[in-house]
């Protein structure tokens, strides 16, 4: 029995059919989940994909929609750049396309924010074409069936993979097929302790029959993740409004608004009476830390109540500005942010 063929067997036992982008399955939702999914688990981005369909239902409320709008939505969610790409690429098929998305790959890929394995996925599950993925559940199944040594993201190893992927891949149920390895992956084919009783392939995967599942895929030491320190001011005027600071498009929480960030406490006199700030109270509330992938930030949250300068006068900084308690329920922000508030 081929791999393709034991593998439909085991999802049309096992596999998941009611996920929420499942039904009424369209180009649009399908493109949506993918993206969401990319780095983040399913349970994790479903209520996200609620809500995110429910304010923006088609391509083109998603086009219309001011940027703000869309990071609002996706606070919490993390790796922003992800929004951004999706809020450009409904502009861009809305203006080039008409609305529709294209359906040749290579103009998938081209797309912001959609890479190879993204696009097959889109294509594979929406339109049913024959096109194979290769994301990170993918790559664990085929890395730990095969026994592939040396590590995913060398340039020949992704290249062998690609081939299997492609060797895999049937002419025949695509759609079923591609959620069913992306499935076996999250559920049974996990990172850690892999439920390989319950595998389709527990007399096929070579991993498993040398009894080193967890050694594949082969993974790159990992040194001390470091520490960053950075110093949040939490600053309340007038009227209860907050000063809020707009993050660059690009990097860490790109396009989101954050309290104005110092590297040190002896820098808060100085920053405030730059920006015309008189500190009439000021208190240190209690450190915290908040992880990425590649690293921890020591956040050192400080308290300032203070009197504003006139507020025309601090909008017409593009990236600072003052925000009613109505307004900061309406915009995008990092999770210690809202933490925070």
């Amino acid at each position: 029995m081929s791999f393709a063929h034991k593998l439909l067997n085991w999802f049309d036992g096992s596999g998941r059919k009611d996920l929420p982008w499942q039904r009424d399955r369209t180009f649009y939702r399908v493109w949506v989940s993918e993206v969401m999914l990319q780095q983040t688990q399913v349970n994790t981005v479903i209520p996200y994909f609620k809500r995110f369909i429910s304010r923006f239902p088609d391509i083109y409320s998603l086009a219309r929609a001011s940027l703000d709008d869309v990071l609002h939505l996706w606070s919490g969610l993390g790796y922003y750049s992800r929004a951004r790409n999706l809020h450009k690429t409904a502009q861009l098929v809305c203006d080039y396309y008409e609305g529709e998305f294209p359906h040749d790959i290579d103009n998938v890929v081209s797309l912001p924010g959609i890479g190879r394995s993204t696009a097959g996925a889109i294509l594979a599950l929406s339109k049913g074409e024959r096109q194979p993925i290769l994301d990170g559940n993918v790559k664990r199944v085929l890395c730990r069936y095969h026994a592939i040594e040396g590590r995913p993201g060398q340039t020949s190893i992704e290249k062998k993979l690609w081939q299997l992927a492609e060797e895999h891949t049937p002419y025949e149920r695509i759609s079923e097929y591609t959620q069913a390895i992306m499935d076996l992956g999250a559920t049974l084919c996990r990172r850690r302790r892999p439920h390989c009783g319950l595998c389709p392939f527990e007399e096929d995967c070579l991993a498993h029959a040398r009894g080193e599942e967890e050694k594949y895929p082969n993974r790159k030491s990992s040194g001390k993740i470091p520490v960053h320190e950075s110093v949040f001011l939490v600053i309340r005027g007038e009227e209860k409004h907050l000063l809020l600071e707009k993050r660059p498009p690009a990097g860490i929480w790109g396009g989101l608004w954050s309290f104005p960030q110092l590297s040190h406490l002896n820098e808060i006199d100085q920053w405030c009476g730059r920006e015309g700030l008189q500190i009439l109270e000021k208190e240190a509330l209690p450190p915290f830390r908040h992880t990425f992938s590649h690293f921890h930030l020591e956040i050192n949250p400080v308290k300032l109540k203070v009197v504003k300068a006139d507020l025309r006068t601090v909008r017409e900084g593009a990236f600072l500005q003052w925000h009613s308690p109505e307004e900061i329920e309406k915009i995008g922000l990092p999770a210690p942010v809202k933490k925070l508030l």
